[in-house]
């Protein structure tokens, strides 16, 4: 959600999101002379929590070690009055026009991919319930069981097309117009791997499509019981997701909508997202307890998370669906994971 504050500058800032055990509360944007303070509370069960603040200026993010940022960011006890304050001018002398975004999150650490600008936030694995949990649902949700996932990185926001451009040098999006931070789209599971191979080639890294298990488990806010991601209420659906209620029939930027729990936006609409897996419909019934990676083999790739043509229904973090790994679609995209060395089945 975005609520603006107009000074000498326009912010702009997302609610921010609740990571493991401390939660951030109460938080407050005002400006006092050349600075900008934000104030907030830190409440949880442990003693101290990371806290950690980006901001974002004239499309260019900073983390709050590279600005003059002053107070309590980074390990932070718990309580109450906590206090940020950021000296624009000292960084930013000249001043500046336009839209500055913040962020104020806590828990694990977050990265910043140096080649394409892609944020990545810390998933901190354990177990859950994955499927149907609220009934209702298909066929191929079923049976509920418990599945662990270890600890992985995911996209904060689904590959853009500017991204994509940098990697492959053309933007294949129907929607092409949307503009470089709109979710890249008409491309195929082949392409995303295509698109990985250059990517892990430039940077080093070891991007991956996450897996079926680990793309639930992440759009359900760390295994959550959440409908939808970020929600269970439908009457909220519009704050978190661009779907067929509210898109007029089109993709928009990420990361206009309300975050997850994990700080992880479109999770649920905007486009579907491609999985690591090969689609199973009774594989529920024979998937393993620990990192499952999906049937060995298959015809079609699992996708996930609904689409902006999608109706709520389609649009619930459990929903499954699998399509040819060389189909192009307008309301095909997908973000990155990376976890290091992993073993998948099917790969």
């Amino acid at each position: 959600m975005k609520r603006p504050f107009i000074l000498m500058f326009l912010i702009v800032f997302f609610v921010p999101a609740t990571i493991f055990a401390a939660e951030l509360k109460n938080e407050r944007a005002r400006q006092e002379g050349n600075r900008l303070v934000i104030s907030y509370d830190l409440e949880g069960k442990e003693r101290e929590a990371d806290v950690n603040l980006t901001i974002t200026v004239e499309g260019k993010t900073y983390k709050s070690s590279q600005l003059h940022v002053e107070g309590d960011v980074g390990k932070v006890r718990t309580g109450r009055g906590k206090r940020i304050s950021w000296n624009i001018l000292q960084d930013f002398p000249r001043g500046f026009r336009g839209a500055v975004d913040w962020e104020l999150t806590t828990g694990g650490d977050a990265f910043t991919d140096v080649t394409t600008g892609m944020s990545f936030v810390f998933v901190k694995g354990g177990c859950y319930q994955m499927g149907d949990t609220f009934g209702g649902g298909d066929g191929d949700e079923k049976p509920v069981h418990e599945v662990c996932v270890d600890d992985f990185y995911i996209g904060k926001y689904e590959v853009t097309q500017g991204q994509w451009q940098r990697i492959m040098g053309s933007n294949p999006s129907y929607f092409s117009s949307c503009g470089d931070n709109c979710p890249v789209e008409k491309v195929s599971w082949n392409d995303a791997q295509e698109f990985i191979r250059k990517l892990n080639n430039q940077s080093g890294k070891r991007y991956r499509l996450p897996t079926e298990a680990e793309w639930e488990y992440a759009a359900r806010s760390g295994g959550k019981r959440e409908k939808w991601s970020g929600t269970s209420d439908e009457s909220s659906l519009g704050d978190y997701a661009w779907y067929k209620a509210n898109s007029g029939s089109k993709t928009h930027p990420v990361g206009q909508k309300r975050p997850n729990g994990l700080g992880l936006h479109d999770m649920s609409g905007n486009v579907w997202e491609w999985c690591q897996d090969w689609y199973g419909h009774g594989y529920y019934s024979s998937s393993g307890r620990d990192n499952p990676g999906g049937p060995s083999s298959g015809s079609h790739r699992v996708y996930r998370g609904g689409c902006w043509g999608s109706n709520a229904a389609i649009t619930r973090a459990a929903n499954r669906n699998g399509g040819s790994p060389g189909n192009r679609s307008n309301i095909l995209g997908f973000r990155l994971d990376d976890m290091g060395v992993v073993v998948l089945a099917g790969d």
